[in-house]
């Protein structure tokens, strides 16, 4: 007999002090502050949150998100009291403050095991279902050999998907990239800076038509429309296309932006732009510090006393 389904709630950080990160909770109830208690807590410091600022209370198979603060709490930018929550909901705790998407994910629930009945009871259960059998005579076959063996047949390795096609899905495909939050309930979906993608990504990094997300064979999967293998799945560059496994980190390319696929048609950034540009700049601002501090030559010194 199995037990019933166990929902988890995954709260996706995509502002505040722990952007990126990724909680899951069981638990009926989740209180969201900065008290002790909490089992989502935030810094002491950040004044903006209440010590028991919400609550997200399950009922059934719904859940329910209830505001205790006095700043505020707010889904997809409204203030709200007492709401229900859907999958892709960007809760904002404060104005301004925190923000977390709002995920739920089924597992499926275990066996139970059934009590052992005892050894003489088993035994005897067996011996009363069990008829009695006479015993025959069976001439003995002795095998036939052959000179050439059958060949055996061997099941064909499953091929990736060919031609991408239209589908609706169930469960729809929900991006995640900073503040931006989209669901697509039809696939395939194309992800590039042009306009005319699905899914807009204003990167440097990125291509005008970059990577698809398709579904097929009742999974996704990626395609890299660079033609220069900048698609990557946990660091390494995809051929072409492949699938997507719960947990992958999906490179768009070597220097970001990273996305996390959750399974069940997810996927959230988990790291912000490169940061490198950045850092060679400070670099070059560092050396040229560093220049002007150099002590100036003998040289330049008598120069300037016979200037005098």
């Amino acid at each position: 007999m199995k037990r019933p389904p166990i929902i988890i709630v995954q709260l996706v950080h995509i502002q505040g002090p722990f952007k990126g990160e990724i909680q899951g909770f069981s638990e009926p109830g989740i209180s969201i502050g900065r008290h002790l208690s909490c089992q989502l807590r935030f810094p002491a410091d950040l004044t903006s949150i209440s010590r028991k600022h919400a609550e997200i209370v399950r009922e059934g198979n719904q859940f329910k998100l209830v505001d205790h603060s006095a700043n505020g709490t707010f889904v997809n930018g409204k203030k709200i009291k007492e709401v229900y929550l859907k999958n892709g909901d960007v809760l904002a705790f404060s104005e301004g403050g925190p923000k977390v998407s709002f995920l739920t994910q089924v597992r499926e629930g275990e066996e139970e095991a059934e009590s052992p009945i005892p050894r003489e009871e088993l035994k005897a259960q067996l011996q009363a279902e069990s008829p009695k059998i006479e015993p025959k005579f069976v001439p003995k076959v002795e095998p036939q050999r052959t000179s050439e063996e059958k060949p055996r047949t061997v099941q064909p390795a499953r091929e990736e998907p060919g031609e991408v096609s239209v589908q609706n899905v169930k469960i729809p495909l929900i991006i995640q990239y900073g503040p931006t939050l989209r669901s697509f309930k039809e696939l395939p979906v194309t992800i590039g800076r042009s306009p005319k993608c699905e899914f807009t990504l204003d990167h440097p990094q990125i291509f005008d038509q970059h990577a698809m997300i398709f579904f097929s064979q009742n999974q996704y999967w990626v395609k890299d429309l660079t033609g220069q293998r900048l698609v990557q799945i946990n660091r390494q560059p995809i051929a072409f296309q492949t699938l997507l496994k719960p947990n992958d980190d999906l490179a768009l390319s070597p220097k970001g932006p990273v996305f996390r696929f959750l399974g069940e048609g997810r996927l959230l950034e988990v790291t912000g732009p490169s940061t490198e540009e950045s850092s060679e700049k400070k670099g070059e601002a560092y050396r040229e510090i560093q220049k002007e501090k150099k002590p100036k030559g003998l040289k330049s010194v008598f120069k300037k006393l016979l200037d005098r």
